[in-house]
C-alpha cells in the first residue's frame, strides 16, 4: 500500500509520516518513508515553481511504485498542489491512499506556502482530510489507521 499525505508547509505531512512509519514497523510491515524536503535534497532540487514540483512527483511516483512492488509499505510526504499531480498518481498507482492535511492559524511557514494550490473536492477526489489544528497528532494517526484498516 502506499498513502500520500498532502497539504501545504508545515501541515503535519512530515510528523504524521514519522507516526505512521513508525506504527507500521512496530506491526511487522517494511515501512518506507519518502519525505518530500529529504527528497529535494537527494536531487538538489531547490526549485519551487510548478514545473519543478511536477518534476519532483513524478520522480516520486517512480520510487514509490517501484519500492511498493518489492513489498513495502510506502508512505510519501509531500505538498502535491495540483489537481494534475494527484490525477497522475491515481492514474499510476490506483491503491494509492491519500489523506490531505490542513491547518489553521500560523505556524510559521506561510511564506513556503503554494499560491495556486488547488484544494481537493471530494466529487473530483478520494481522500481523508484531516485538520492538524483540530485533531493532535495521535488522533489523527488514529483516524488514518482506521480509515484504511492499517
Amino acid at each position: 500500500m502506499i498513502i500520500w499525505l498532502f497539504g501545504q508547509p508545515c501541515s503535519g505531512k512530515t510528523t504524521l509520516g514519522h507516526l505512521l512509519f513508525d506504527h507500521l514497523h512496530t506491526k511487522g510491515e517494511k515501512p518506507i518513508l519518502i519525505d518530500g524536503d529529504k527528497f529535494r535534497e537527494v536531487f538538489n532540487d531547490v526549485n519551487f515553481g510548478k514545473e519543478a514540483r511536477l518534476k519532483n512527483v513524478e520522480r516520486a511516483i517512480s520510487v514509490a511504485k517501484y519500492l511498493e512492488s518489492l513489498g513495502h509499505f510506502v508512505i510519501c510526504s509531500f505538498v502535491t498542489p495540483y489537481k494534475s499531480m494527484r490525477y497522475d498518481i491515481k492514474q499510476l498507482m490506483p491503491y494509492t491512499r491519500f489523506v490531505y492535511l490542513t491547518y489553521e492559524g500560523k505556524r510559521g511557514r506561510e511564506d513556503y506556502h503554494v499560491k495556486d494550490f488547488e484544494i481537493p473536492s471530494t466529487k473530483e477526489e478520494d481522500f481523508l482530510n484531516l485538520n492538524t489544528s483540530k485533531h493532535g497528532e495521535q488522533d489523527c494517526l488514529s483516524l488514518i489507521k482506521f480509515k484504511f484498516n492499517i
